[in-house]
């Protein structure tokens, strides 16, 4: 029955690798928080792919800081938070939903975009330049 629970987990990390792969195309979905979602069902069931996603040259370092430190660089802050703003913007255009469902839709929202900006940001560290002291005391 273990095999089950390996299929499961498997699939569920595909799905949210699938809706990362259509976050990379469509500018309004993101694509970092379903990778986050595909890590954490990998790491059930998927080893090697849990290993590829922390190591991938692009996401990599987001997805590590934010499972090891919860962390959100600035810059991501700033693109969900006007994703968030212009597609709600979008939405008071529509005929459809009717203005109580739009409202409550801000209210999320907002809710979301708060708590992103609560979220630390990753600490940058001075780089070092590996070179030995040029005059070393004797």
């Amino acid at each position: 029955m273990q095999w089950v629970s390996i299929v499961f987990w498997r699939c569920f990390a595909l799905v949210f690798v699938a809706l990362g792969f259509v976050g990379l195309l469509l500018p309004v979905m993101p694509t970092v928080p379903f990778l986050i979602a595909a890590l954490w069902a990998a790491s059930k069931g998927w080893p090697s792919l849990e290993a590829k996603l922390l190591s991938h040259p692009k996401y990599g370092p987001d997805i590590r800081a934010w499972r090891e430190r919860r962390c959100i660089r600035r810059n991501a802050k700033w693109a969900a938070t006007i994703m968030m703003a212009g597609g709600y913007i979008v939405l008071w255009f529509m005929k459809f939903p009717p203005t109580y469902l739009k409202i409550i839709v801000g209210i999320v929202l907002t809710t979301v975009a708060i708590w992103v900006w609560l979220r630390p940001e990753p600490q940058i560290l001075p780089k070092t330049s590996g070179v030995a002291d040029e005059n070393p005391k004797s």
